[in-house]
């Protein structure tokens, strides 16, 4: 039997820089309802310039049991992972170790997130300086970046199970 070892990694809340969250919901090919998506991204703005970025959320993404460039992982399946995502009242929380970001969901999302119990979560460690807070994205440039093989490649994918209160 073997234990899951956390990256050795060390990094500051500094290096991560700012970190944002988006979504959207959709219709998949072949499925009979819409999914609810959450990418999680950072501006590339941390202490140490985005390289150091990068790498900080590598290491943060590994310690939350996430793993960059694998497989689509199931939080509900996988208890080492630890990312909780909460829904209530048209808002999204996301929350790992060190990590916390708040999403202002629209109702098709909150509705597409309570039909399947879950939200495909995509955390990218390629950041997106261009997306910034307060700025609208268009649907060409955000399929653009989630696309993007390389962000794809280098990001962490995961079913995340809502919670919600009461």
């Amino acid at each position: 039997m073997t234990t899951p070892q956390a990256p050795v990694g060390t990094f500051t809340q500094a290096q991560l820089g700012t970190q944002i969250l988006i979504g959207w919901s959709g219709r998949q090919p072949g499925a009979d309802q819409d999914t609810a998506f959450l990418l999680a991204y950072s501006l590339g703005d941390g202490q140490d310039g985005p390289e150091a970025g990068r790498e900080a959320l590598h290491t943060a993404l590994g310690r939350a049991g996430l793993r960059v460039g694998g497989p689509i992982q199931d939080a509900a399946e996988t208890p080492g992972i630890q990312a909780k995502l909460l829904v209530q009242a048209g808002q999204a929380v996301l929350t790992l170790p060190h990590l916390s970001a708040q999403y202002p969901a629209p109702a098709e999302w909150v509705a597409a997130a309570q039909g399947q119990g879950q939200v495909y979560g995509m955390f990218a460690t390629t950041p997106w300086p261009e997306a910034v807070p307060g700025q609208p994205v268009s649907e060409d440039r955000l399929r653009a970046f989630v696309t993007d093989e390389d962000v794809v490649r280098t990001a962490a994918h995961c079913l995340l199970p809502i919670r919600t209160l009461g």
